[in-house]
């Protein structure tokens, strides 16, 4: 079984894979977080075969904003991710679109709906449509 280090290795070694792939400079990696390059280098190295130094907790928030946040959820056990809290939220909005969709939701489980108790396609649509504006709002 391997370690969590091993683990985090390999995931920093996919990261810096995708940095490349998207042309993401770490040279711009290091200016956005101010940490300095040569430390940049080695928590992403450019050879596969070089081992990454492990990325500390005060390095991963220098590197919120600096790094593409689906890049540095990489880090993390499968099933969390890092997300940007949402700033100046109309709570009575979202209230408003809550409601709207937990009231389509009760209903498309009614008896007499399109697919009875399951959920069909038109009102699959329809609640995902609502969860997108949920999420915009």
């Amino acid at each position: 079984m391997r370690d969590s280090n091993e683990i985090a290795c390999d995931r920093q070694r996919a990261i810096r894979r995708e940095l490349d792939r998207r042309r993401v400079s770490l040279k711009a990696v290091s200016f956005d977080s101010g940490i300095p390059y040569s430390t940049i280098v080695s928590y992403f190295p450019a050879s596969e075969d070089a081992k990454p130094a492990l990325i500390g907790a005060g390095a991963m928030c220098a590197l919120c904003g600096a790094l593409p946040l689906d890049l540095l959820s990489l880090l993390l056990p499968d099933g969390f991710q890092i997300i940007r809290a949402p700033e100046g939220l109309d709570h009575d909005r979202v209230a408003e679109l809550a409601a709207d969709y937990v009231s389509a939701k009760n209903a498309a489980h009614h008896p007499e709906s399109e697919a009875g108790r399951d959920i069909g396609p038109h009102e699959d649509a329809v609640l995902t449509a609502k969860v997108v504006a949920l999420r915009a709002a």
